[in-house]
């Protein structure tokens, strides 16, 4: 008695280097605009489930290989540029004027805007009435915005109800900022 048993051989399982490698691709390609959030992430889930290297390659035929020059002027540049922003940042914090932060034994909060009876009156057109308010509260400084039409922000980053500044910060009201001082 013979019996025929059919045989099938796959190759190995693919290499979590080439699945990155064509992961890296898709990536290059989201980056050069090439494909769209959709498409990345669809191909991303095909890649991931794929068995066999040609079934990468179908998903990576359509996008260049980015070769290791461009990666490298890409990098480069990339690098330059992230250098000269924060060169910028920098520099334009050294030359704003100073807020002192108030005598934490005052005990009273310090608040801020245009209405003559805060106790820092800034007279610009971006800056509420009553803008922003800055306490001493056990042995930190918090700024809270008071719900100021043109934001209160620290070191670039809005504030949303209050936030812990320190010296060195800079803090924003509307247009105007400052670089907070110790006393």
């Amino acid at each position: 008695m013979t019996s025929s048993f059919e045989f099938n051989t796959y190759p190995a399982r693919l290499s979590d280097a080439e699945r990155d490698k064509a992961l890296q691709v898709l990536r290059d390609g989201v980056a050069m605009g090439r494909l769209s959030h959709d498409t990345f992430v669809r191909r991303m889930e095909l890649a991931l489930a794929a068995r066999r290297a040609d079934e990468l390659a179908v998903l990576t035929a359509d996008l260049p290989v980015e070769s290791r020059v461009s990666r490298l002027v890409f990098g480069t540049v990339e690098a330059i540029s992230g250098f000269t922003v924060r060169l910028r940042r920098a520099w334009q914090a050294e030359r704003l004027p100073k807020l002192l932060l108030p005598h934490p034994a005052s005990g009273h909060p310090l608040r801020i805007g245009r209405d003559p009876a805060n106790g820092l009156r800034l007279t610009h057109e971006t800056v509420s009435r009553v803008h922003a308010e800055l306490s001493h509260q056990g042995g930190i400084w918090v700024l809270r915005d008071l719900g100021s039409t043109n934001g209160t922000t620290v070191n670039g980053r809005r504030v949303i109800g209050a936030v812990v500044v320190r010296e060195g910060d800079q803090v924003g009201f509307g247009r105007m900022s400052f670089r907070l001082a110790a006393y």
